[in-house]
C-alpha cells in the first residue's frame, strides 16, 4: 500500500465481514428470479429476426386464443411519449428512443428488438404463444459499423435524426451521426511545430458485453387501485422508477420499485428493458407477471459497450515532454443515440498535461442494440489509443515509459482539454508506485523458460495508465439508534460490490462505534429519499457522505438530549469517539445512552443527504508481463500489477476486489471478447460458450497497489474505485505484445487469429 499521508481511523481501513455475507453464501438472499407471488403468471417476448426492417403488420389472434394465455402487448399498447432527454446516471437517453427500444413501433432496428410480449400460466406456454404471433416485415439494408454509417449515401436508421452540436441541430440533412462534440485547448499547429517526434495511428475496438452472470428480470403487479409495483434486479431503483414513469406516462407517486439483489451489472442494469412489458402485461391480465431474460437475449437485446474507431496524433519534444495531441473518436451508439463518446472525449487525454490539444467525437447509430454503460464507459476505448501511441513515442525517443509518464502526468492545477481543472489527484503517484514495485524490478520472463512443452514463447512487458471522472450525484439515508446501542441504516443504493458495508463503516467511524453495530438495509423507492444509480463509482463516495451527515445529525441530537438530561447548555456537551461527555466529568457511552433514549424523549433518527459533485477523479497505472506463443498467437498473462489512487480505502479488501475484477474484464476486452455479426446483423456468438470471457484459468493473481491521495472533496478523502481498473489493461497488454514480438496491435480484441495474422505478414 502506498499513501500520501496516513490518517489513522478506528473503522475505516479495516476489513470487517460484509453485512450481507451470510445471506448470500447460504442462498437466503433474494434475487429477481427467486421472487414468487400469489396468482403470478409468466411472460415471454417475441423478438425481431431482422436487424433492420419495417413492421408491415402484426397478428396476435392465434396467441390470444391459446388456452392459458392472459395478455398480449405490442407497440400499440405503449403510450406515445415526447422526445426529451432523461438522465440514467452514467449516461442519458431520449425518452422517445427509450420507449421504442422497450417495444418496437413501425420499425425494428436490430436483431432481437422486442416486437411483442405475452403473459400465460407458465413460461413454456408463454413462449409457445409468442411463436404464434404473426409479423410481416419489409427488410431494409443493414448498417453495422461507423465507417459505413457516416457515408453520404448510407442508409438512414432514423429519418428525422439530425446531427446535434452544442445542443442544436448543426445540419438540416438527416444523418446517422446523432451528435458531434468538440474540445480544444491551446494552439494545435504551434504544438506540433514544437514536436521532435510525431506518431499518428488509427485504432478499432469491438462491441463488448458486461458479462454479468445474472440475466435481466422483472416482476410487476399493476394493482386495481392503479398503483404499480415492480420487483427487479437493477443498479438504481429510482432510475428504474423514473424510466417506468416516462415510458408508461404514469406519475412516480403511483410506482414503487423494489430492488432485488443483483448478480452483477457493471452499467448494464441501469436502463429498463422488460420492466415496462411486465407492467403492461400485468395491467391487461390483472395478475402479477414475472419475466426472465435468456442469455442469448442478454447479448442480442441489451446494452453492450460500443465498438469504436479512434484516430490519435501526438507529438513530443526531445526531452520527452508532450507538445500536442489530436483525436477523433467515432463510437457506435447502436440503434438509438447515446453512446459514451463524450466521456471518451473527456478521458482520452486526461492522464497528462497537454499544452495544446483538440478532440472531436461522433455519436453514430448502427443496426446493433443500443449501447449502455460498462465500467468507465468510453474511457477504455480511448485509453487503448492514447496509451499505445505514448508507448510508440517512448520507443522513438528512447525514454522509459514510466519516466515519460512521470514527466507528463496530470497533477493539481492541470486543465483538461474539455475545460475542468484538477484538484489534488494521484496520477503521478500511481506511476511512481509501479516504478518502485517488485514487479517492475523483476525480469519479464522470470517465471517461465523460453520454451515450454516444445512451444516457443516470446516475453514482453507493457505499461499503461487510465482515468475516470467518478460521479457525485444524489443520495439519501436514514439511521435510527436502537435501545441496544446498534444503529439501523436505511439506504437507497443497490449493493453490488459490498457498498452496504462501506457505507455502514463511514457511519460507524463518525459515531465512534463498531461497523458490526450498524445494520444496513437497501430500501425500495418508498422507503428512503431519492438516490441515484449505483454506478460511476459514486456509491461509497456519495451515499457514504450521506451516511456521514446522518451520523452527524445523530450526534447533534445526542448532544441536545444530553443537555436536557444533565440540565445544562448544549455548548457544555461534547461527543468524542462514541462517548457523550458533560460537566463534572459526566459521561455516557453510545450504548449506555441508547438505553435511556426511549425514556428520555424517544428514539433518535438521523437523516443525511448528499448532493456533492467533487468526486475527485480516479487514476490507475498498470504493469503486465505476457508470454506470446509464436506458433498460435495466443497471449498468456504471466504477471499483472495494478496501482490505483482510491483517495481512502474504506474497506481495503473490497477495493482490491474492484481493482482485480476490473483488470480481468479489461483482459477480456484485450484478448478475446467481441460481438461477431454476419452481414445481415445476426450475432453469431450469443452464449458464454462462444463469447469468450476470461476464467480463473486465464489470469494470474492480480497484484494490487492501493495509493491513497486524499480527495479534498470528501470528509474521509474517498475516491470511487470501481470504474478505472478496466481502463488500462488493453493498452498495457498491447504494449507488452509489442515488447515481445515487435507488432503494434491497433484492433481489439488481440485474439490469436488476429495476432497470428499480423505476425505472419
Amino acid at each position: 500500500m502506498t499513501t500520501e499521508q496516513k490518517q489513522e481511523y478506528d473503522v475505516l481501513g479495516t476489513r470487517p465481514i460484509r453485512h450481507d455475507g451470510t445471506d448470500k453464501v447460504t442462498g437466503r438472499a433474494q434475487y429477481g428470479a427467486d421472487l414468487q407471488l400469489p396468482r403470478m403468471i409468466h411472460g415471454a417476448i417475441l423478438r425481431s429476426p431482422y436487424a433492420h426492417a419495417k413492421i408491415v403488420s402484426i397478428d396476435t389472434s392465434q396467441a390470444e386464443s391459446l388456452a392459458g394465455v392472459h395478455a398480449v402487448v405490442t407497440g400499440a399498447d405503449m403510450p406515445e411519449v415526447e422526445s426529451r432527454v432523461a438522465n440514467l446516471g452514467e449516461t442519458s437517453v431520449d425518452v422517445d428512443y427509450l420507449s421504442q427500444n422497450v417495444l418496437a413501433r413501425n420499425k425494428v432496428f436490430y436483431k432481437g428488438h422486442t416486437v411483442a410480449a405475452v403473459a400465460a400460466e407458465n413460461a413454456h406456454l408463454a413462449e409457445e404463444a409468442a411463436r404464434l404471433i404473426r409479423v410481416e416485415y419489409e427488410p431494409l439494408p443493414v448498417v453495422l459499423n461507423v465507417q459505413d454509417a457516416i457515408r453520404d449515401d448510407a442508409v438512414l436508421l432514423h429519418e428525422r435524426l439530425k446531427t446535434q452540436s452544442l445542443g442544436l441541430d448543426s445540419s438540416e440533412k438527416p444523418s446517422n451521426i446523432a451528435k458531434y462534440f468538440l474540445y480544444e485547448k491551446g494552439n494545435l499547429d504551434e504544438g506540433f511545430q514544437n514536436a521532435t517526434v510525431v506518431v499518428e495511428r488509427e485504432f478499432r475496438t469491438a462491441t463488448v458485453h458486461q458479462g454479468y452472470i445474472e440475466p435481466h428480470n422483472a416482476t410487476a403487479l399493476w394493482n386495481l387501485d392503479g398503483h404499480l409495483t415492480v420487483w427487479t434486479s437493477t443498479q438504481g431503483a429510482f432510475m428504474a422508477r423514473d424510466q417506468l414513469s416516462d415510458v408508461l406516462d404514469l406519475p412516480v407517486s403511483r410506482i414503487t420499485v423494489v430492488p432485488m439483489e443483483i448478480g452483477g451489472g457493471f452499467g448494464g442494469k441501469i436502463a429498463v428493458y422488460m420492466q415496462p412489458l411486465a407492467a403492461l402485461l400485468s395491467k391487461k391480465s390483472g395478475r402479477p407477471v414475472k419475466m426472465l431474460m435468456d442469455r442469448a437475449s442478454c447479448f442480442e437485446a441489451t446494452g453492450p459497450t460500443p465498438g469504436s474507431v479512434i484516430k490519435v496524433k501526438m507529438g513530443a519534444d526531445a526531452e520527452g515532454k508532450i507538445t500536442a495531441a489530436k483525436a477523433e473518436l467515432y463510437y457506435e451508439a447502436g440503434a438509438f443515440p447515446g453512446s459514451p463518446v463524450n466521456p471518451g472525449c473527456m478521458c482520452i487525454f486526461a492522464c497528462y498535461d497537454f499544452p495544446h490539444a483538440k478532440v472531436e467525437g461522433y455519436d453514430v447509430v448502427v443496426n446493433k442494440p443500443r449501447t449502455n454503460a460498462y465500467r468507465a464507459p468510453g474511457s477504455t476505448n480511448a485509453a487503448f489509443a492514447t496509451e499505445t501511441v505514448i508507448d510508440e513515442l517512448c520507443e522513438k525517443l528512447a525514454i522509459d515509459p514510466l519516466v515519460f509518464r512521470l514527466k507528463n502526468a496530470a497533477k493539481e492545477g492541470t486543465r483538461r482539454v474539455d475545460g475542468p481543472q484538477f484538484s489534488r489527484i494521484g496520477m503521478w503517484e500511481t506511476v511512481d508506485a509501479i516504478r518502485q514495485c517488485d514487479h517492475a524490478k523483476s525480469s519479464k520472463d522470470a517465471r517461465q523458460p523460453n520454451i515450454v512443452d516444445g512451444m516457443e514463447y516470446a516475453y514482453g512487458r507493457g505499461v499503461a495508465s487510465g482515468f475516470w471522472f467518478n460521479a457525485g450525484l444524489r443520495s439519501s439515508v436514514t439511521a435510527t439508534v436502537r435501545p441496544d446501542g446498534t444503529v439501523s441504516l436505511v439506504e437507497g443504493s443497490t449493493d453490488i460490490g459490498g457498498t452496504r458495508t462501506s457505507i455502514a463503516m463511514q457511519l460507524a467511524e463518525t459515531l465512534g462505534i463498531a461497523a458490526e453495530d450498524v445494520q444496513p438495509t437497501v430500501a425500495d423507492t418508498d422507503g428512503v429519499g431519492y438516490t441515484d444509480v449505483t454506478g460511476g463509482s459514486r456509491t461509497t463516495y456519495a451515499t457514504g457522505w450521506a451516511a456521514y451527515e446522518a451520523a452527524k445529525d445523530i450526534v447533534r441530537q445526542l448532544i441536545e438530549r444530553a443537555a436536557e438530561i444533565w440540565e445544562t447548555d448544549p455548548e457544555n456537551i461534547t461527543y468524542n469517539n462514541g462517548t457523550v461527555c458533560g460537566p463534572d466529568n459526566r459521561s455516557l457511552s453510545f450504548k449506555e445512552f441508547a438505553k435511556k433514549l426511549n425514556k428520555t424523549g424517544g428514539p433518535i433518527t438521523g437523516r443525511g443527504v448528499s448532493d456533492h459533485n467533487e468526486p475527485g477523479g480516479a487514476f490507475a497505472t498498470h504493469l503486465v508481463d505476457v508470454a506470446v506463443d509464436q506458433e498460435t498467437g495466443k497471449v498468456e498473462i504471466v504477471r499483472y500489477t495494478a496501482a490505483q489512487d482510491v483517495g481512502k480505502a474504506i474497506h481495503p479488501a473490497y477495493v482490491e476486489g474492484q481493482m482485480q475484477g476490473g483488470v480481468v474484464q479489461g483482459i477480456g476486452w484485450a484478448l478475446n471478447e467481441e460481438y461477431i455479426y454476419d452481414e445481415q446483423g445476426a450475432m453469431q456468438n450469443p452464449t458464454f460458450l462462444d463469447y469468450r470471457m476470461p476464467t480463473c484459468l486465464d489470469v494470474p493473481m492480480i497484484e494490487t497497489l492501493i495509493v491513497e491521495v486524499a480527495n479534498p472533496g470528501h470528509p474521509y478523502g474517498v475516491r470511487g474505485a470501481g470504474e478505472v481498473p478496466i481502463v488500462p489493461p488493453p493498452a498495457a497488454i498491447a504494449n507488452a505484445i509489442y515488447n515481445a514480438v515487435g507488432i503494434r496491435m491497433t484492433e481489439l480484441p488481440m485474439s490469436p487469429p488476429r495476432l497470428l495474422h499480423e505476425m505472419s505478414k
